[in-house]
């Protein structure tokens, strides 16, 4: 395969893998506390062999090293449900599962049979004490304030456990807007909690779909551009190839 041909392959590549960051940013942008993802690219630049020739004598090379996340906050929008929390400014809800710990900024929360405070995979809702949050039967008046203290017409029942990283980059998603991470975690200082209200996907639609445009016309560009190189390689084996 000839040098321009490995150029056009190595922007196709990068360019499929961005078509399904950008499919992905608009599948959830209307799931809460989405974070966008975009890709990061590096570009390497090699000697040509043609010293001699008059064309550029350095051949730039296309390759996505990375995602990074976008983590500016999303859009505080309300629903009128006492159990959705969301977080204004830094920090991250600590959820307790099973087998490991677990961190998102998805505030929809509910009561599980036994009246315990759970996130939608049913996972535990952690205090500053690290216990979690069980409503009895006569707890009928559930106020959350802005420090994220709940309490009830019976009295307090803790403050809301949040969490900052010291690189957030850094944090590994898994499914449902959950997070994990190698590092430790640490309290938020003063953070700001709006009960009755989530936050929204940071995606911005118009943008996304602006994005999948551009690289779908890149892509069909590059192809062509393979197919002619194609094109024009057999043609020149075929007049220039040994004759029977």
């Amino acid at each position: 395969m000839e040098t321009s041909a490995y150029i056009a392959l190595s922007r196709q590549t990068a360019l499929r893998r961005q078509m399904a960051v950008v499919a992905n940013n608009l599948a959830n942008m209307n799931t809460p506390a989405f974070k966008g993802q975009n890709m990061m690219f590096v570009e390497h630049v090699v000697k040509s062999q043609g010293n001699e020739s008059f064309t550029p004598t350095k051949l730039s090379y296309t390759r996505d090293i990375s995602q990074f996340t976008d983590l500016s906050e999303g859009p505080v929008v309300s629903t009128g449900n006492n159990l959705d929390i969301a977080i204004k400014g830094d920090g991250y809800f600590v959820i307790e599962a099973p087998d490991q710990e677990l961190y998102t900024r998805n505030g929809r929360f509910q009561l599980n049979a036994d009246g315990q405070l759970v996130n939608q995979q049913g996972f535990s809702v952690v205090s500053e004490a690290g216990t979690p949050f069980i409503f009895g039967p006569t707890d009928t008046e559930i106020n959350i304030a802005k420090d994220g203290t709940i309490s009830t017409n019976n009295g307090d029942l803790g403050r809301i456990r949040i969490v900052t990283f010291e690189d957030e980059q850094r944090l590994k998603r898994e499914a449902g807007g959950l997070y994990t991470s190698d590092q430790e975690p640490e309290d938020a200082e003063a953070p700001i909690l709006v009960q009755g209200a989530l936050e929204g996907s940071n995606v911005e639609p118009i943008l996304e779909l602006t994005k999948m445009i551009e690289t779908h016309r890149a892509f069909d560009s590059t192809r062509k551009l393979i197919d002619r190189e194609d094109s024009r390689q057999k043609q020149m084996i075929e007049k220039l190839g040994p004759r029977g």
